[in-house]
């Protein structure tokens, strides 16, 4: 009998095949955790990935096995209570079972939760699947061609940082083969005609010389081969490879007169947050813009976007005419495919709300590619939202939805890029 023992190294990713398949066993169930915990933890933590409870009873597996079976009789010392056919009540709790809400196992130990964590990639994966991109296009233009260096071979010329050490030694071994492999065999039968030579009695002392001056001339030609020359240096080649790539803008507008507080803020944030992380799974760049208003509008950065405090009323169209004129200097919209979210409470002048509809059908949304108009207020829609709420019937791009507590964000999310019917 012969016995094999495999003594290789198992790889890092040894049981990445196993996970996968857990994953895709119980993904209704991770799926429903994932919902779940992204209500309860903060978006802005979404560097890292998530760990994820699943109930033990959905991962139980079914068993089979042999049973005591046959004719047993026990003898329990210490019976003076019952006797044979006696019924026994059932304790409270149901027998063993505590007064817990968890299961109680054979041996006496319960089974906990079962809990592991997941990579970031797979958090994203779960939390944006079954969503896409409304109206998506990829502008590929060739003045948005990008070069990529890449391989492309060898060459015998270039600069000392791009040389190929391996490849040049090969090149000199080689060479050098090639160059002596035939002086080295004539070597050798010389050596071993002197050897013969002088084992003979009474060696030629000419025919002697001879061969050892043959000899001396060989080495002398073997040693002159150099042993790295640069006709064997070889470079590594690179070349530019055009590779068209799509570019996206994301506009965020938000109110932050005296009415929106920093909680209201902070829920914004959030689904920004998702909205960018949602983008830059579709575009591999994605610049963000950030217009604040009151009564006017500015484009600032994210930090003072979110947490500078302001004062007074709110004119939403200011915000509306810099978003214009931003995409008319900065982002051709056949060169960018543009997005834009704007939050607010509803308050705005009842005056400008007519203007915010005539300049969002004319300018805005014949530009972009969606556009999400998020409120966060628990009261009555005002005059923003009816002016807005007109719109819909005309533009598919064009999308409003209310969020009143934290937990809204994300299915508010869900439901504004869920995938369409085709």
């Amino acid at each position: 009998m012969v016995h094999f023992i495999d003594r290789r190294l198992n790889g890092k990713n040894k049981s990445a095949v196993n996970r996968q398949r857990f994953l895709r066993r119980y993904k209704q169930q991770i799926k429903k955790a994932v919902s779940d915990a992204i209500s309860k933890r903060s978006v802005t933590d979404i560097d890292s990935g998530e760990s994820i409870s699943i109930p033990g009873k959905d991962i139980t597996e079914p068993m089979f096995h042999h049973g005591k079976g046959g004719h047993r009789e026990i003898v329990h010392p210490g019976n003076d209570q019952f006797s044979p056919g006696d019924r026994i009540k059932r304790p409270d709790g149901g027998g063993g079972q505590g007064s817990g809400r968890g299961d109680a196992s054979a041996d006496g130990e319960g089974e906990d939760d079962f809990v592991f964590s997941i990579s970031k990639d797979e958090y994203l994966d779960l939390l944006f699947e079954d969503l896409e991109l409304p109206n998506l296009k990829k502008n590929q233009l060739d003045k948005l061609t990008q070069y990529k260096q890449v391989r492309a071979g060898y060459r015998a010329e270039g600069v000392p940082t791009n040389i190929d050490i391996v490849r040049s030694l090969r090149g000199s071994l080689a060479r050098r083969i090639a160059m002596s492999a035939d002086k080295k065999r004539a070597l050798n039968e010389l050596e071993a005609q002197l050897a013969a030579l002088q084992q003979e009695a009474v060696p030629n002392q000419r025919q002697l010389m001879q061969l050892e001056e043959q000899i001396t001339h060989l080495k002398q030609r073997i040693a002159a081969v150099p042993y790295i020359d640069s006709f064997d240096l070889r470079y590594r080649n690179y070349q530019k490879r055009p590779e068209p790539t799509s570019k996206a803008v994301m506009f965020c507008l938000m109110d932050v007169s005296g009415s929106m507080d920093q909680a209201t803020k902070d829920m914004a944030k959030r689904f920004y947050i998702l909205l960018y992380l949602f983008l830059s799974r579709s575009y591999k760049n994605v610049e963000v813009v950030y217009i604040r208003h009151h009564t006017q509008a500015k484009e600032v950065d994210e930090q003072e976007f979110f947490y500078s405090q302001e004062t007074g009323g709110t004119i939403v169209s200011s915000a509306l005419k810099m978003m214009h004129d931003i995409v008319r200097e900065r982002y051709n919209p056949e060169e960018w495919n543009i997005y834009a979210a704007q939050a607010s409470d509803g308050d705005n002048w009842t005056d400008d709300s007519p203007m915010c509809q005539q300049i969002m059908r004319n300018h805005i949304l014949p530009l972009v590619r969606y556009y999400a108009y998020i409120e966060i207020s628990t009261r009555a829609h005002q005059s923003l939202w009816q002016q807005y709420e007109s719109l819909l019937p005309q533009f598919d791009n064009f999308a409003i939805q209310s969020i009143r507590e934290q937990a809204d964000i994300y299915p508010v999310f869900r439901e504004l890029f869920k995938k369409q019917a085709a």
